[in-house]
């Protein structure tokens, strides 16, 4: 692990290692990296070939903008950067499919960004990279084909601070410039013009070489009395602001007036088995009131495990989590929530219903998981692990207002919003929390 470390650290430091030193590096780590060579791609889009080939074409187009006008980006981004060139396509093996598209069969690999962050979430955790790294990585990785649909669907401020919340703009335009150099196609110099757009209106909007997009968005709210009130304004404030729920930042404090006062907690727990939920609800949620689809299938089949009746379940659980949302309380949903659908449900309920959502996501690499599922005491054992692991789709940080982010043995990694002082999670470094 020495070595490897040694050789991720140079990434940071001017290396650059062709596909093939990555893939040896690497693929043990990844398997579908061996897989790019065996991957076609619609030759109309990709005229070089295969996905190992064109990865290749990134990785080479890539270092020769670091070397020029991304000269500039360097340490921990440049490490970030030429990681996410190799894994960038990561899914398309499995995502690759014959596609009739206007008319024409194509081989399109859709979707093929998000399944490849979540295939990596828990994979790069194995490997010795600092947690900001991992989480540029995801970004760029799961949010790849964004940029350019921006500019072709005209979209406006809110969309491109969406983005910005998710992942460095400015990187994501390296990147992308980096993937539409390393291909072969008939109307590449419009595509590069698309992102010259792209990154002309991430400039405009204020969002370009911002690490932090909250910062410049919250001093035209800060007029609360108390902690508790100003954390809600600016948690609702810039999520309103990405969805396009309000234009300025100040609308955010008419809109939360009254409920900015008397609001209550949702914490959502997203994690795979053996990840330490309840371990962190008793340490940081002990006093919170619990809704938790295993005690209800306890409670209704007499054991924990029983998969019975799944709707009865969810519906019971959904009912009562609106019976104490509309009581303002303090709430912790206690399930794995490893699919967007689910917490979309949840979370979409919190907002409703005034709440100040926390997404609380577990993240631990896999060998990890299975070995504290050992030493629980409801194990679900190594199969079920693997499936859930196949089932995951990572979250993006604005699913929920905030976004608590905990690694084994319940540390916390990262922190994405606006907390208050003794909120859980508070050992995180201030630069963690974002």
């Amino acid at each position: 692990m020495r070595e490897l470390k040694l050789w991720l650290d140079a990434l940071a430091a001017g290396a650059t290692p062709d596909f093939e030193e990555c893939l040896s590096r690497l693929g043990g780590f990844f398997p579908w990296l061996e897989r790019f060579a065996d991957t076609p791609q619609e030759p109309e889009w990709h005229g070089e070939g295969n996905v190992a080939i064109h990865t290749s074409m990134v990785m080479e187009a890539l270092y020769q903008l670091l070397e020029g006008p991304a000269q500039h980006i360097c340490g921990s981004k440049r490490q970030a950067l030429i990681l996410a060139a190799l894994l960038h396509d990561i899914a398309k093996p499995v995502t690759t499919r014959i596609k009739l598209i206007r008319g024409v069969e194509r081989l399109a690999a859709t979707g093929h960004e998000e399944q490849g962050a979540s295939y990596l979430a828990p994979r790069l955790m194995a490997l010795p990279l600092d947690y900001p790294v991992v989480a540029m990585i995801l970004g760029l990785v799961g949010f790849h084909q964004v940029p350019k649909l921006l500019v072709v669907r005209n979209q406006g401020y809110s969309c491109y601070l969406h983005l910005a919340l998710n992942v460095d703009l400015e990187l994501m335009y390296w990147l992308e410039r980096a993937d539409m150099q390393g291909r072969v196609c008939a109307d590449q110099a419009e595509q590069l013009d698309m992102l010259a757009q792209f990154a002309l209106f991430a400039q405009e909007y204020g969002l370009w070489q911002v690490a932090n997009p909250r910062t410049q968005i919250l001093p035209a709210v800060q007029v609360k009395n108390t902690p508790r009130e100003q954390v809600y304004l600016d948690n609702y404030a810039v999520a309103e602001l990405a969805g396009a729920d309000i234009v300025m930042a100040e609308e955010a404090i008419a809109r939360t007036y009254r409920a900015a006062s008397v609001y209550g907690h949702l914490y959502v727990m997203c994690g795979i088995s053996g990840s330490g939920k309840s371990s962190w609800i008793q340490k940081y949620l002990a006093d919170y009131h619990l809704i938790s689809l295993d005690e209800i299938r306890a409670e209704v089949h007499g054991d924990r495990s029983c998969q019975k009746d799944p709707g009865r379940i969810v519906h019971l659980a959904r009912d009562r989590l609106k019976a104490a949302l509309a009581k303002r309380r303090n709430i912790v949903w206690d399930a794995t929530n490893l699919r967007l659908d689910y917490r979309k449900v949840l979370c979409d309920l919190g907002r409703d219903y005034g709440a100040l959502v926390t997404l609380v996501v577990f993240h631990l690499q896999i060998p990890n998981l299975k070995a504290n599922d050992r030493s629980r005491r409801f194990t679900v054992g190594g199969d079920v692990i693997d499936e859930q692991v196949n089932s995951l789709q990572w979250p993006a940080i604005t699913e929920a207002h905030r976004m608590i982010i905990v690694g084994d043995k319940g540390r916390t990694l990262a922190r994405f919003g606006s907390f208050q002082t003794g909120e859980p999670g508070e050992q995180t470094e201030e630069k963690s929390s974002v």
